[in-house]
């Protein structure tokens, strides 16, 4: 951001910037967005991947690639690397001064992810798009998605 910021003529303030990212860069989007709320207005992650949906299923897959690690550091490392951890640690105030717009198809298998992540801000009171239409983790479905995604942040940029 800094050398975009520098080198093109843009407004580099918080309400001028917005994350998205399908599949993996839709976990990148969480990821930063909810590290990171001060430096976005909106994140819209697409297909996300939000981590292990679980600690014993981040065990598992570390087992089933013959990696080994010391409980704790195990714990440590999928709280910091796991959405659903980041939004229950996360103060409401921080998630609500992002703009949530989150898309999956209902036949990817990153939908019960997404589901999660839905449910979880739902419990927290965030406020958030959701959405789920038929389609599976592919460029057929996110091009579809992109324009309601370019319209939702430009909906953002001017409401300031």
């Amino acid at each position: 951001m800094p050398y975009v910021e520098k080198k093109y003529r843009i407004k580099g303030e918080k309400r001028y910037r917005a994350i998205a990212g399908l599949s993996m860069g839709g976990g990148g989007s969480f990821m930063y967005a909810l590290r990171h709320p001060e430096l976005f207005s909106s994140a819209c992650p697409l297909s996300a991947y939000i981590g292990a949906l679980s600690l014993d299923d981040f065990k598992q897959r570390l087992k089933s690639n013959n990696e080994s690690y010391e409980d704790g550091l195990v714990s440590a490392y999928y709280e910091k690397h796991n959405a659903l951890s980041l939004i229950r640690d996360s103060s409401l105030e921080d998630l609500k001064s992002v703009r949530w717009y989150i898309d999956c198809g209902d036949d990817d298998f990153l939908y019960e992810g997404n589901s999660l992540v839905h449910i979880a801000m739902k419990k927290k009171e965030v406020p958030h798009e959701y959405r789920v239409r038929e389609g599976r983790h592919s460029w057929t479905y996110w091009r579809e998605s992109l324009p309601a995604v370019l319209e939702f942040v430009s909906d953002a940029f001017h409401q300031y």
